[in-house]
């Protein structure tokens, strides 16, 4: 097992990595006698009595609590039901939440722990390989409005992240490739060597190879980790980890919450942002390509006619006028100049942008 620090002083914290991670001395350390597990109802069927009886083990009264799998429980109304089910579990301020599952509860139960009595412990255990590099790690939590994705939510630190790399091995396939594009965004925004890896054992990724995802999930771990203790609330370089996010959020609700997982819609956002890279920062375009084609070898779509043909880029651009990351009129961007690094807070001209996604691939 791999041990990653999350480096923000009083707020620092461990992500366990490994096959069977185990959960380590937080939770207890801070005194938690008490907690709701909140899962969905897939992971819930897997996991939720196997955590409940780990959870008494450490003398901890925990109870569940289970929503309907999928974004659509990612909603205000939900954040309600779950605070309702906190008070009926007795939780003070002095309790936990355990968030059990993927992205869509990470942030969902996240956002609970946040603003549940104004803020309890939480512990991510997060379940799919996108929450193991990306959203469990560094506070970020929220819910959808119909408006956009993610724009109610709170910065709340987790005390311990577990991630235990068998329960990969429960993931629909569909599920672990849509992971796969966060792990390759690492590449792409801050390790090249990484991203080598990937490339030349993306086979091997496919089959789930456990010394080998453990190795790719810690690197990415440790590379969110470095950012987030770098610039905790996005006030600055953590907008570099929004890679494929801008576009990937508006196609998202272009086509429907839920028609496309998130990783197939950031896939299709790096395509992108990596066209915009090549005519606004001198992206050779031969890393263009690798990246395209690295992101179809996994089984990625790269482009957007296959799901809505007749989807326009002035439809898209209206798509994204409620991104969390547009200033004014002008959208911002996380460009790049060579693989393994990245810029953020970038504009680029309409004319580029719409140029850009005509160039997109039809897979």
């Amino acid at each position: 097992m791999r041990i990653v620090r999350v480096n923000l002083e009083e707020r620092a914290y461990d992500i366990h990595i490994g096959m069977d991670a185990a959960l380590g001395e937080a939770i207890a350390g801070q005194g938690v006698s008490r907690a709701l597990i909140v899962s969905d109802s897939n992971v819930d069927r897997l996991y939720g009595e196997a955590w409940e009886a780990k959870l008494r083990g450490r003398r901890i009264a925990a109870s569940r609590a289970v929503v309907p799998a999928g974004e659509e429980s990612k909603n205000l109304r939900t954040v309600e039901e779950l605070c309702g089910k906190a008070v009926d579990a007795g939780l003070d301020r002095g309790s936990a939440i355990v968030a059990l599952g993927g992205g869509m509860i990470g942030d969902l139960a996240g956002f609970v722990a946040g603003a549940y009595m104004r803020g309890i412990g939480l512990l991510q255990v997060p379940t799919s390989l996108l929450a193991m590099v990306d959203s469990s790690i560094g506070g970020k939590t929220g819910v959808n409005l119909a408006a956009g994705k993610n724009l109610v939510g709170v910065f709340h630190q987790p005390m311990e992240v577990v991630a235990d790399l068998r329960t990969l091995g429960t993931l629909p396939e569909r599920e672990y490739v849509s992971g796969l594009a966060e792990v390759v965004k690492y590449g792409v925004i801050g390790d090249a060597g990484i991203f080598d890896l990937i490339e030349s054992s993306a086979a091997r990724l496919l089959k789930r190879e456990p010394g080998l995802l453990e190795e790719v999930v810690a690197r990415c771990c440790e590379i969110k980790a470095e950012i987030v203790a770098t610039d905790e609330r996005e006030s600055g370089a953590r907008a570099l980890l929004n890679f494929g996010h801008t576009l990937g959020h508006g196609l998202e609700k272009a086509l429907g919450y839920g028609r496309w997982l998130h990783g197939e819609a950031v896939s299709v956002g790096m395509v992108f942002a990596a066209e915009v890279s090549i005519a606004c920062r001198g992206l050779p375009r031969e890393c263009g390509e690798r990246l395209r084609r690295l992101l179809e070898a996994i089984g990625l779509p790269t482009g957007v006619a296959a799901a809505r043909p007749e989807l326009r880029w002035s439809d898209l651009r209206a798509a994204m006028t409620a991104d969390k990351k547009r200033r004014g009129a002008s959208l911002r961007w996380v460009l790049v100049e060579r693989l393994g690094s990245a810029v953020f807070g970038c504009e680029a001209p309409d004319r580029v942008l719409a140029e850009a996604f005509a160039r997109l691939g039809t897979t």
